[in-house]
C-alpha cells in the first residue's frame, strides 16, 4: 500500500516546491522502487553501503515482518523523482517505536537525503516522519556523525535526543603503502615483511566477477564456520536467512559497484574470501573466511584483508566526489584495529518522539543511563574478577586474526 500527502512546509511562511509524502508499507511496492531509488542513493553523498536498495530490499525479505514496513518518501511533485526516503519498519517491543530496516548486521543506519536539498526536502521528511510516528517512538540506530538524519532532526518540532551509540574505527581510504607510511618506523617494517611473506608464500588474489558472486559467497561462509568452529562465532552468519540475504543483496550491490568479493588463493586452491562494502565515501570489510591452514603457514589474515580493502576502499575514493573517503573497521574496539592508529568516530543515536510518545523517549532515556552506569561498574571490578577467574584468551584468538564481528538480531527489538 502507498498513500500520499502533500508536503507541509517546514513553517508557516516556508515554500515547499511541489514536493509530496508517500508513506509505502507494501514489499511489491519497495521492489519496484529499485532504479528511483538508486538514483537518489548516487546523490547522497553521506550514504553508506547499507542504504542501497539490493541491502535493505534483501534484508527485509529475510528479516522483515508482514504490516510492519514504514517506507517514507519524498518526491518532487506526484510521481516525481525521489528527494528523500527514511526505510523504516515497525516494532512493538520492548515499545512502539520506528526503527531503520538493516537491523544489528547492518553497522550504519540513517536515511537519504538529496545533496541539493536547500532543507525543504528534509522539512518534508521530517512532517512525514511526524504523521507516520503517531503512538511509536522513532529510533534512529547508528548514524555516522554528519548523517543525513542529522537533518531531520534539526527540523523535528517534537521532543528529540541525540546519544552515543557504537564505537567505529576509521582509516583514510588509501592505499596499503600509504597506511603503512602512518605507522612508527618499527611497525611498519614488520608490516611490509608480512606483506613479502604472503607474496613469498605464492598467495594470490582476484576480484570474483558478478556471475561469480552466489558461489564465492557460499565459500566465505563455509570457510567463516570452519574458522570460527569452537570459538565465539555470531550464530546468525550460520544460520540459512542471513546466507539467503547476503547472496541476494551483493549479486546486484557487486554489478552496481557496491561491494566487492575478493578470493584469496594458495596453490590453486580457495583459501580465504572477503566481501567489501562500498559507497562513494565510505568502504567497509563487511565479512570474510580465512582457512585455518592460513595461520599455519604464518600467513598474517589481517594484514593480506587490508591490503586488499584498503585497494578497493582507494579506488571507490577516487571516482567519489572531492577524491577523498574513508575506510571504516566497522563496529567494534578489537585490539588489531588500533595497530593501524585509525580514528575513533562514535556513531549517533537520534531520537524523535512527539508530545504524546515522550514517556517512551524518557524510558529509553532511563534504560541507557542504567546500563551505561552498569558498564561503569563492571569496568571498575573487572580487573578484580579477571584475577578471581584467571586469564582468559581474546574472543578472536590470535592478535593476527580479526575477531568476529558481533550482529544479533536478537539485539533488535521486535
Amino acid at each position: 500500500m502507498t498513500a500520499t500527502y502533500p508536503a507541509r512546509p517546514e513553517c508557516a511562511t516556508a515554500p515547499v516546491g511541489g514536493l509530496v509524502t508517500e508513506l509505502v508499507t507494501d514489499e511489491a511496492a519497495f521492489a519496484a522502487l529499485g532504479p528511483a531509488w538508486g538514483r537518489l542513493y548516487g546523490r547522497c553523498g553521506t550514504a553508506t553501503p547499507f542504504l542501497s536498495h539490493a541491502w535493505l530490499h534483501s534484508w527485509w525479505r529475510s528479516y522483515g515482518r508482514p504490516g510492519r514496513l514504514r517506507l517514507l518518501l519524498v518526491r518532487r511533485g506526484p510521481g516525481g523523482e525521489l528527494a528523500a526516503a527514511a526505510p523504516l519498519m515497525l516494532v512493538h517491543r520492548p515499545l512502539p517505536a520506528l526503527v531503520p530496516l538493516g537491523g544489528p548486521i547492518s553497522d550504519y543506519g540513517d536515511v537519504l537525503l538529496d545533496d541539493g536539498d536547500d532543507g525543504s526536502a528534509a522539512g518534508a521528511l521530517a512532517e512525514a516522519l511526524w504523521r507516520a510516528a503517531r503512538t511509536a517512538l522513532i529510533d534512529f540506530r547508528e548514524v555516522r556523525p554528519g548523517g543525513a538524519a542529522e537533518r531531520v532532526l534539526a527540523r523535528w518540532r517534537g521532543p528529540r535526543r541525540a546519544l552515543d551509540d557504537s564505537l567505529c574505527l576509521e582509516l583514510p581510504a588509501v592505499p596499503m603503502d600509504e597506511l603503512v607510511a602512518r605507522l612508527p618506523s618499527g611497525k611498519a617494517q614488520r608490516v611490509r615483511a608480512k606483506l613479502r611473506r604472503l607474496t613469498a608464500l605464492g598467495v594470490e588474489r582476484r576480484v570474483v566477477g558478478p556471475g561469480e558472486v552466489a558461489a564465492a559467497l557460499h565459500r566465505l561462509l563455509e570457510l567463516h564456520r570452519s574458522q570460527w568452529r569452537g570459538r565465539g562465532v555470531t550464530a546468525e552468519h550460520l544460520r540459512p536467512r542471513f546466507r539467503e540475504h547476503l547472496v541476494r543483496a551483493v549479486g546486484p550491490m557487486v554489478h552496481a559497484g557496491d561491494a566487492v568479493v575478493t578470493e584469496f588463493r594458495l596453490g590453486g586452491e580457495v583459501v580465504a574470501v572477503d566481501l567489501t562494502l562500498l559507497s562513494p565515501g565510505l568502504a567497509g570489510g563487511y565479512l570474510y573466511g580465512a582457512d585455518p591452514r592460513l595461520r599455519e603457514a604464518k600467513a598474517d589474515v589481517a594484514v593480506m584483508l587490508l591490503d586488499a580493502c584498503s585497494g578497493h576502499a582507494a579506488a571507490a575514493a577516487r571516482g567519489a566526489a572531492g577524491g577523498r573517503g574513508v575506510l571504516s573497521l566497522l563496529r567494534g574496539d578489537e585490539p588489531y584495529k588500533h595497530h593501524w592508529r585509525p580514528e575513533p568516530v562514535v556513531s549517533r543515536r537520534l531520537l524523535l518522539a512527539r508530545r504524546r510518545t515522550a514517556p517512551l523517549l524518557a524510558a529509553v532515556l532511563g534504560a541507557t543511563a542504567v546500563r551505561r552506569r552498569g558498564g561503569q561498574a563492571l569496568r571498575r571490578w573487572g580487573p578484580g574478577r579477571r584475577e578471581l577467574e584467571g586469564a582468559r584468551p581474546p574472543v578472536g584468538g590470535e592478535t593476527d586474526v580479526p575477531a568476529e564481528p558481533v550482529r544479533d538480531p536478537a539485539a533488535q527489538v521486535q
